[in-house]
């Protein structure tokens, strides 16, 4: 897929996504909660307020304004009258110092429930879900009011609240449990897997997905509330501090891969600038919001914000460097980094309230992270099969050299090198042939050199085709051939005397050979140049009782 289309399906996925959930009513953004919806109203602490006086007291409460516009601060939050028996009260994860529920009933008991950080820890459910339980008495609950102190309000006071039965909450944490076991587990085989391969191959890519992995398995781990879990005496309000600074070491970590697993030309000045900035914002503003928060809560969440609008930005002039270098894993990354991109843009969009908080959304960084993580290790393994084939076509080009290094170029044959290197070593023992082109000068005076040149190709197709197929045929230089072939049975250089007079040669030209044999083991370079001196005189002795004939050696003479 071309870079530039590729950007404008981003894009283009990013508009209509954010459009839908901007149409979403506000009283649906909880969508993703169990259970039945419940209506608030909101009223800022005054003081001198009691919770008996606020559980009547209509005209202070404002049930129109969106609850984030009403800032931090402390809050009484009271629920449209209501008659149930229903088992849990539902809520959304919120940063507070301390909530304190009223449970009104029918029969004029109300009952008080006060849940500080701690008390948040022991109540949060699977998506990061506050969970209470509703005593339950004869008469029914008719309103539910909170106490809110210390909120700081980013999307709401108490977000979202729902009416749910044991049931309910028992299939939404099975549902949730399954779904982020199921990404645990996936995560875990491809943390080992690609690990284990960054031990035995060293690619650093390999390091960087795994720490990527890592980095998204941390931020599930804190964002599902699974983390309170585990760490039952970790305050609610630190784990979602944890969760900021994951988030950030998860988005640092996925350009971190792909400053890794691009080739290094995508990332050559000014973008490995702007990568190096995006990844500086997302630290600083992540290590501000750890250190200082609360201190100036909503500039620290609003910067922490901006960080990620500032890496989302250079992701198109990553994809646009690819397209620019013509990389080979620009059509990969705009497959994998799609859902996390948009899905990223809507959560920014969702901080600076440009659409309406949902639990989907709030949650759909689990599936964005799944196919980050799949599509990743797709990536990762096109990459080998790239470097496989790199290294292969590496192997096939140095083969070729070395081949044409060891081959005469007019004949095809192998040259004095190749085939001495073949030759040498071989301790069985081997049957030599030398071939010598009689009066060759004379062919050359005849046909000049061009002419010259086809005989020496004539003469070696004939050397080939007589000899077996597993001789090696060679030209040692100038009209000099050689044959050598295991010691069997059968007059090799008769054959190859009987197969040059067949060829036809150039304006039919008598041309002969004159071959001398000699029989023995090539173990080593002295024992070649034996067997070599007395094929040699062989020939020499063919060409002196008249040529166009074979002589053979009785053995190899002493080195």
């Amino acid at each position: 897929m071309p870079g530039r289309t590729a950007l404008k399906w981003i894009y283009a996925a990013l508009a209509a996504l954010a459009a839908l959930l901007a149409t979403v009513p506000a009283e649906a953004a909880g969508a993703g909660l169990v259970g039945t919806p419940i209506a608030t109203c909101v009223s800022p602490v005054r003081p001198g307020d009691t919770a008996t006086a606020m559980l009547r007291a209509d005209a202070r409460y404002d049930c129109v304004r969106d609850q984030e516009s009403f800032g931090a601060g402390d809050y009484w939050v009271r629920s449209a009258p209501l008659s149930t028996r229903a088992a849990t009260v539902r809520t959304a994860s919120v940063w507070q110092d301390d909530a304190t529920l009223y449970i009104a009933y029918a029969d004029g008991v109300v009952l008080r429930q006060r849940m500080d950080g701690h008390d948040a820890t022991h109540a949060i459910r699977l998506g990061a879900i506050f969970e209470r339980t509703l005593p339950q008495r004869a008469a029914p609950v008719t309103r539910l009011l909170w106490h809110v102190r210390g909120s700081m309000n980013l999307r709401g006071i108490v977000i979202a609240p729902r009416l749910a039965t044991e049931a309910q909450s028992a299939a939404s944490d099975l549902l949730l449990g399954a779904l982020y076991s199921a990404f645990g587990g996936l995560s875990l085989s491809l943390l080992v897997y690609n690990f284990a391969l960054w031990g035995a191959l060293r690619h650093r890519f390999q390091l960087a997905y795994c720490v990527l992995v890592a980095g998204m398995m941390l931020y599930a781990f804190s964002s599902s509330g699974a983390m309170a879990w585990v760490f039952s005496g970790l305050e609610n309000n630190e784990r979602l501090r944890i969760n900021y600074v994951m988030v950030s070491v998860s988005t640092i970590s996925v350009l971190a891969f792909a400053r890794s697993f691009f080739e290094p030309a995508v990332f050559r000045g000014w973008v490995a600038w702007a990568t190096d900035l995006a990844m500086a914002a997302l630290g600083i503003a992540a290590t501000a919001f750890a250190v200082l928060a609360p201190w100036h809560f909503h500039l620290l969440d609003r910067i922490h914000a901006i960080s990620f609008v500032i890496a989302i930005a250079v992701v198109p002039v990553i994809l646009w460097s690819a397209w620019r270098e013509r990389s080979n894993y620009l059509w990969l990354f705009v497959v994998s980094w799609a859902a996390p991109i948009v899905l990223a843009g809507m959560r920014v969009a969702e901080n600076f309230h440009v659409i309406a908080w949902s639990f989907l959304l709030d949650n759909s960084t689990l599936l964005s992270m799944t196919a980050e993580a799949l599509l990743s290790s797709l990536a990762i393994a096109y990459r080998f099969r790239l470097i496989a084939i790199e290294r292969d076509d590496a192997r096939a080009r140095a083969s070729a050299a070395w081949q044409l290094a060891d081959a005469d170029p007019l004949t095809g044959l192998l040259n004095r090198r190749g085939f001495l290197r073949a030759a040498v070593g071989r301790a069985q023992p081997h049957l030599l042939v030398l071939a010598d082109i009689d009066h060759f000068k004379l062919v050359n005076d005849a046909l000049g050199h061009d002419g010259g040149d086809e005989v020496l190709r004539i003469i070696a197709r004939a050397l080939r085709a007589a000899a077996p197929p597993d001789a090696l045929v060679a030209r040692l230089g100038g009209e000099e051939f050689a044959v050598l072939v295991p010691e069997r049975r059968g007059d090799v250089a008769a054959e190859v005397l009987a197969r040059v007079r067949r060829e036809r040669m150039p304006f039919d030209l008598t041309v002969t050979v004159s071959l001398g044999t000699c029989a023995g083991p090539i173990a080593s370079e002295q024992d070649w140049k034996a067997l070599y001196r007395n094929a040699d005189q062989a020939l020499y002795a063919a060409k002196a009782a008249g040529r166009d004939r074979v002589r053979h050696a009785a053995g190899p003479l002493a080195a």
